[in-house]
């Protein structure tokens, strides 16, 4: 393996300066950069175009932040979307165009070029290091992230952040009463007292705040089904009083089911039993929401209501 190629896998970029060490002169720096052969994710820092093709907006949000705390160097820690990307949090609905760092030697805040410097008062403790990289806390950083984005991106990023236990309620109950005075976080206390660790992917709590700014019921998540103590399976979501079932139907799920030799046809049949088992075990109606479906909330609401109506 060529060592830029190791570096790259390590780091997540490569230098200019990596690329001298590895026996390249200034000439066949320039000449390897202009050939695109090397691929320039910001100045002076360069990965390779096939991982970059292969990588997520994530990953490659990521890789960009790891170039950005390598150019700053001790100065800075990641926060609000960055720090989220760092910890593994969802962070649908927020750009990912530019890294967020919050200054940790008194510096500024400005943007500049592909980075969002932040200030702000950062106590002992309160940095910590995911994965090699600097980062303030998550509860913090999903209460920050959320402040840039939309209720609804916020609601997805705190779920996240309780679900993987990144952070526990108390954490960000007590971070938001912390920031409540900044004029973007106050906004978000309806996701906080929202927010919950059993929401299990971005469409599940999409679909949460779809119920409720549409003033639906407001559901139970993760509900077991059983027949005669023997437990059937488990919907996202459930309205027992209206013997309602729900579930999010994202094409992802699809993937992670299927088995080796598996067609996806043969997934949609088995799911289609198991949703059969579930409505028959419970007596209830099942609702299954896709991506466009949440886009369309008061066609989907009236599609829920409906449902509700007839139960009742």
């Amino acid at each position: 393996m060529h060592p830029l190629r190791a570096i790259c896998l390590e780091l997540g970029f490569f230098t200019r300066s990596h690329a001298r060490e590895a026996g390249l002169d200034e000439r066949a720096i320039d000449a390897e950069a202009r050939s695109r052969r090397w691929l320039r994710i910001r100045r002076g820092y360069y990965t390779f175009p096939d991982l970059w093709a292969a990588a997520s907006e994530e990953e490659r949000h990521r890789m960009r932040c790891r170039a950005v705390l390598h150019s700053l160097g001790e100065a800075v820690a990641l926060s609000h979307t960055s720090g989220c990307v760092a910890a593994g949090l969802d962070v649908w609905g927020l750009p990912l165009n530019r890294v967020h760092v919050t200054r940790l030697d008194g510096g500024a805040g400005r943007i500049e070029g592909d980075v969002v410097h932040h200030e702000g008062f950062v106590a002992d403790g309160e940095v910590d290091v995911i994965d090699g990289m600097r980062v303030l806390l998550p509860a913090r950083c999903a209460l920050e992230a959320g402040s840039l984005g939309t209720p609804e991106s916020a609601l997805v990023v705190l779920n996240s952040a309780r679900f993987t236990s990144r952070a526990t309620s108390g954490e960000i109950e007590d971070r938001f009463d912390l920031m409540a005075h900044c004029p973007h976080v106050r906004r978000l206390h309806v996701p906080v007292r929202m927010c919950t660790d059993k929401a299990e992917s971005v469409g599940e709590s999409r679909g949460l705040w779809l119920f409720w700014s549409e003033h639906l019921p407001a559901p139970t998540l993760q509900h077991e089904v059983r027949a005669g103590g023997t437990l059937i399976g488990r919907t996202d979501w459930a309205w027992p009083r209206h013997r309602g079932l729900g579930e999010f139907d994202g094409k992802v799920k699809y993937g992670r089911l299927l088995k080796d030799g598996q067609d996806p046809g043969d997934v949609v049949f088995e799911e289609k039993k198991r949703e059969d088992a579930l409505r028959e075990a419970a007596d209830a109606w099942m609702i299954r929401l896709i991506w466009s479906d949440l886009e369309q909330p008061s066609a989907t609401a009236a599609r829920l209501r409906r449902l509700i109506a007839r139960a009742s």
